[in-house]
Order: structure tokens, then sequence, then C-alpha cells
């Protein structure tokens, strides 16, 4: 069985990484589905962030890294999945990921959400989190992988390595 685990990755942190491979892990395969939202400024343009996933992710089994823009749902039905998973740290995500979800799971012939809790030791992690650390040229390896962590700084430091 085949899921889509789709988000911006703008920057992929350690979070997602260890959803990805639970996922994968769970269901065989796994596809890494880049959100390619216009309407939104992101510190990366997806080009970047799919080297970046292919980068963090080289040599793993079961893994697709893609991208889409329009609906999730037309998307996972084009790529013929069925499920989608997101992954939670507080209530606040859940109650977020929740409406969403049971959208997803009404419209047209609908796809599952499989929600995968956060690992402790990446409850605090995010890419919101991870710029900002960057951005003061702090030590970002508790929130993403050092290839991104650098990446990050190159563009946020504009290149003062």
């Amino acid at each position: 069985m085949k899921a889509i685990y789709a988000g911006s990755f703008d920057p992929v942190t350690n979070g997602h990484l260890d959803i990805i491979n639970r996922a994968r892990d769970i269901f065989g395969e796994v596809i890494v589905a880049v959100l390619n939202n216009t309407s939104k400024k992101g510190l990366f343009t997806v080009e970047e962030r799919i080297d970046l996933l292919h980068k963090v992710l080289d040599g793993e089994k079961g893994i697709e890294i893609d991208s889409f823009h329009g609906l999730l749902v037309d998307y996972a039905k084009k790529k013929n999945s069925n499920v989608i998973v997101r992954g939670l740290r507080s209530a606040s995500d859940y109650f977020n990921e929740y409406t969403l979800a049971m959208a997803n799971m009404h419209y047209k012939d609908g796809v599952e959400t499989v929600f995968l809790l956060a690992s402790n030791e990446n409850l605090f992690v995010s890419s919101t989190l991870a710029k900002e650390v960057a951005t003061f040229d702090g030590d970002t390896d508790l929130f993403v992988p050092p290839v991104v962590g650098e990446a990050m700084k190159k563009k946020l430091l504009g290149g003062k390595l």
C-alpha cells in the first residue's frame, strides 16, 4: 500500500524524517509530496526543497519524492493512493488537522488520513524554530539534518559561513 505525506517541507526537519520513515515502515511505500503553494513565499523554492529531500533520503527504499499543486485528494487519486499521513506534535495539531481530514474523507471518492504521533525527541521540532535558530547562526542539528542546516544558514545569512 502506498501512502502520501504532504507538506511544505520548508525546510525538511528531523521530525518530518521520522514521520516519513515510520510511514514507509507501516505502508511499505510513501510519497513525500512537496506542496507548491504559490500564495506563500518560502525560504526555499520547491526545487530546492525537493533537492534537500533527495539529499537527506538518498538510498532510502520505498520513498518517492514529488511535488504537486491543487487539492491533495486529487493528487492522491492521481497517484493511486487512498491514504494521507499527517504527523501530530500536540493536541492543537490534532484540532487543526481534524477538519481537513474529515473533508478529505468525504470529498469525491475520499481518502483516509492516518495520524502518526511525533516521537518524544521531536515534539518541539518545527521548521519555524529551525529557521529562527539558523537566522542567529545557532546549532540547528536538533531540528534539521546538517546539510539542511547549512543550506538554511547560507540562505539566511547571505553566504556568510
